[in-house]
């Protein structure tokens, strides 16, 4: 299946891809680097140009496993799985007492 991209999203994705494992903050500010507005960062970040999971999920997902990497875990974590706990909304509630 092929599909278009715009010059500035190619762009974008190539700045994603040279920071393989990057936390969040490294890749926001390549990304800043670039000549897209935050607006387009944004609708970059929430794509999902391959269906297995924004762009977003699978830079949380690089993150997690290089995580559980770092405690000697295997255990893998996909941008799918990513997407699907995001879709879920137990995300949200972190942070938040839980209901009695």
């Amino acid at each position: 299946m092929l599909r278009r991209v715009c010059r500035l999203c190619r762009t974008l994705l190539e700045t994603v891809e040279r920071h393989p494992g990057g936390d969040f903050a490294v890749i926001m500010a390549a990304l800043a680097q670039t000549s897209a507005s935050a607006d387009h960062i944004e609708a970059f970040l929430a794509a999902d140009p391959r269906g297995e999971g924004s762009l977003r999920d699978r830079i949380a997902a690089d993150m997690t496993n290089d995580l559980l990497g770092a405690f000697g875990r295997t255990a893998r974590q996909s941008p799918a799985e990513v997407k699907r706990i995001r879709e879920r909304g137990n995300w949200t509630t972190m942070g938040q007492r839980p209901r009695e």
